[in-house]
C-alpha cells in the first residue's frame, strides 16, 4: 500500500495548529488536499443494499483465471475499466473472500483495504467526474459457496470434477471482485487456464484455446453488456457440441459425459426454440447461444447465465424454453433494482405458457384459469409480484406464476395485435439496457392508450391477496 500525502512547504508553528489538524493533513482528508468524495458503498437496492457501488460505472471486465480443482485454489487478476460519474477520492468493488495482493488503479499502487464484502480502493491521484480509469486486482485464494436468504447456493460450487461459478443474485463476489449488481453491465473477457484435459466454459465466443506445459487456456469474449449476476464459469468434463442455426448464429453446448444422452432430444430443439422465441420476442440480443449442462448435484436450479444458460441434469422443453426467453428478458433487459425480478421470471414463465399454446398444449389462458382456480394455492397470492414480502422471496411463486398472470390479464386487455407489439417493443426500447417496473406499466400503457390498466397495476400486480375476478 502507498500512503498518499498532501505537499506542504511550510508549517506554522504556532499553537493554533492543534494534533487534529496535523492529523487531517497527513491524511489529505481536508478540503483542501482533496475535492471529491468516496463513492458509496452499495446502490441502496431495496432487497440487497450492500450489493453494488456508487461513484463509477463499469464499461469492461478483463478477467484472467486459473483454477486447480484439486486443491480448489482460484488464482485471478481483474483488469476493470470504468469511468467515474462525480470526483472520486475512494471507490468499492464487490468481493467476498479470496486474498487481495494488489491492488493499482491507473498502473499506480494504491491503498486498500477489506471490511465484509467491500473492497475499498483509494487510488493514488483522485479521479475526475467523467474520466476512465483502469483498476487492477490480484488475488487468490479458495472462492467460497454463499447462502442465498432463500437457502439456495450461489458463488463458487466445487463440482465432482470442477466447479461451476452461479451469481444470482449476488454470488459473482465470491470469484472476482467488481459492482455486483444488475444496474451496472458490462462487456466482458474471460480467460481461464485449468489442467489439460478438463474444459473450461464461460459466456459468448470462445476466441481461442491453448494448451502448454499440461495446462489448458480457453479465452471467451462477451462483446454485449452483461450484468455480473449472469456472468459464469464452469470447469469440468465436458462433451462439446458447436453448429449454427439457420442465420448463422454460432451454438455451443457443453454437456457432462453422465448427461450426454438425457439432453440429445431436449437440446436437438434448442434451433427450434430460438427461431420461436425471435419471432415471438424479436430480434435475438447476442452474438451467440448454447448451454451447459451439469450433473443434477453440481446446483439445485437452473440459471438463465447469458449466452449460455446452466442445467442441473437434463432439462426439460418447458425449461428450456424458460432459460432462453431469459436472454431477451433479464439478460438483455436487466431489472434496474431485484425489486422489479417479476420483469425476468413473469416473462420467462409467460414464455412457458405461449409455448405450450403453439404446441398442442392449454392455452394461456386456460394456464391463467387453472391457476386462479386452484385450491390450496396459498402460496400464489402470498404477496404481489412486483413487492416481494422479503429478500428471502424474490424468487417465489408469486414472481414467476402471478408474474405470468399480470401479462395475460394484460393480453386480455389489448389483444392480441398490441400485446405482441408491447412485448417486442419492450425488448427492442431496453436492449441491453435496465429498466423497472414503473417503465413498464408506463411502456404498456403508451403502446395502447384507450385502456385503462388502473385495475391489472391495483390487484394483479401491486394488489394483496386473491383478486376477485371480474
Amino acid at each position: 500500500m502507498v500512503s498518499r500525502r498532501p505537499t506542504i512547504t511550510s508549517v506554522p508553528r504556532s499553537p493554533l495548529l492543534l494534533p487534529s489538524a496535523l492529523l487531517c493533513l497527513a491524511l489529505a482528508a481536508c478540503s483542501g488536499g482533496v475535492h471529491g468524495t468516496p463513492g458509496g458503498a452499495g446502490v441502496r437496492d431495496p432487497y440487497f443494499p450492500k450489493a453494488g457501488n456508487g461513484g463509477y460505472d463499469v464499461g469492461h471486465y478483463g478477467l484472467t483465471l486459473a483454477y486447480d480443482p484439486d486443491g480448489g485454489r482460484l488464482t485471478g487478476t481483474a483488469v476493470i475499466t470504468a469511468r467515474a460519474t462525480q470526483d472520486l477520492t475512494a471507490f468499492d468493488l464487490d468481493l467476498k473472500g479470496l486474498h487481495v495482493d494488489t491492488v493499482t488503479v491507473e498502473g499506480r499502487q494504491a491503498r486498500w483495504n477489506r471490511a465484509g464484502q467491500e473492497l475499498t480502493v483509494r487510488p493514488h491521484d483522485d479521479l475526475k467526474k467523467g474520466e476512465t480509469f483502469s483498476t487492477t486486482v490480484r488475488y487468490s485464494g479458495r472462492p467460497e459457496t454463499l447462502t442465498d436468504p432463500d437457502g439456495s447456493e450461489e458463488g463458487w460450487l466445487r463440482t465432482a470434477d470442477g466447479a461451476l461459478a452461479l451469481g444470482e443474485p449476488v454470488g459473482s463476489m465470491a470469484w472476482f471482485p467488481g459492482n455486483d449488481h444488475p444496474s451496472d453491465k458490462a462487456s466482458y473477457d474471460i480467460t481461464v487456464t485449468v489442467p489439460q484435459g478438463l474444459q473450461a466454459v464461460s459466456n459468448g465466443e470462445l476466441k481461442s484455446e491453448t494448451t502448454k506445459n499440461g495446462r489448458t487456456t480457453f479465452a471467451w469474449h462477451s462483446p454485449e453488456p452483461m450484468a455480473s449476476y449472469v456472468a459464469t464459469v464452469a470447469v469440468g468434463h465436458y462433451t462439446i457440441t458447436r453448429s449454427t442455426l439457420s442465420d448463422g448464429l454460432p451454438v455451443y453446448t457443453a454437456v457432462d459425459p453422465t448427461q450426454v444422452e438425457a439432453s440429445r432430444t431436449v437440446l436437438a430443439k434448442l434451433p427450434e426454440i430460438m427461431e420461436w422465441e425471435s419471432y415471438n420476442f424479436g430480434p435475438y440480443p447476442f452474438s451467440s447461444i448454447g448451454a451447459i449442462v451439469d450433473r443434477p448435484a453440481d446446483s439445485g436450479y437452473a440459471l438463465e447465465t447469458q449466452t449460455r444458460p446452466v442445467f442441473p441434469g437434463a432439462p426439460d422443453t418447458a425449461t428450456l424454453v424458460h432459460e432462453l426467453a431469459h436472454q431477451w428478458y433479464g439478460d438483455s433487459v436487466t431489472p434496474r433494482t431485484w425489486r422489479d425480478m417479476w420483469l425476468n421470471e413473469g416473462f420467462a414463465t409467460y414464455a412457458e405458457w405461449l409455448w405450450a399454446e403453439d404446441y398442442g398444449g392449454r392455452t394461456a389462458q386456460q394456464t391463467f384459469d387453472r391457476l386462479y382456480a386452484g385450491s390450496g394455492d396459498s402460496d400464489l397470492w402470498a404477496f404481489p409480484p412486483a413487492e416481494p414480502s422479503s429478500v428471502a422471496h424474490i424468487s417465489d411463486r408469486p414472481v414467476y406464476d402471478r408474474g405470468a398472470m399480470v401479462l395475460q390479464k394484460i393480453r386480455q386487455k389489448v389483444g392480441d395485435d398490441t400485446f405482441y407489439d408491447i412485448i417486442q417493443g419492450w425488448a427492442a426500447a431496453h436492449r441491453h439496457g435496465n429498466a423497472d417496473t414503473a417503465e413498464f406499466t408506463a411502456y404498456v400503457e403508451k403502446k395502447a392508450p384507450g385502456k385503462d390498466f388502473a385495475t391489472i397495476w391495483k390487484d394483479w400486480l401491486y394488489g394483496d391477496g386473491k383478486p376477485s375476478r371480474p
